[in-house]
């Protein structure tokens, strides 16, 4: 069996280092330097999200509506055709 080498560190292992020297750094342990990101993490205000826009082509100005009973017609209109093809 030939051993095996890992030229390039994994993420995981990169940040598990990065904490290991943070811990080393302020007398403490790599447990408490995780808890501690994770804490400021998630006390950080979720900023909302920027309204969805569809990209479209043609007109912007000119407003679509469709009604799903209007895409399921056109979906059994299609499955028609193909089936009048076999």
């Amino acid at each position: 069996m030939l051993p095996v080498m890992r030229s390039t560190l994994t993420l995981d292992d990169q940040l598990f280092r990065k904490a290991t020297r943070r811990a080393a750094t302020l007398n403490t342990t790599p447990s408490d330097v995780v808890d501690q990101a994770l804490r400021e993490l998630l006390s950080r205000p979720i900023a909302e999200p920027s309204p969805f826009e569809m990209v479209t082509f043609g007109n912007s100005k000119r407003r679509v509506h469709h009604e799903p009973g209007d895409i399921q017609a056109e979906i059994a209109d299609e499955e028609r055709g193909a089936l009048r093809r076999r």
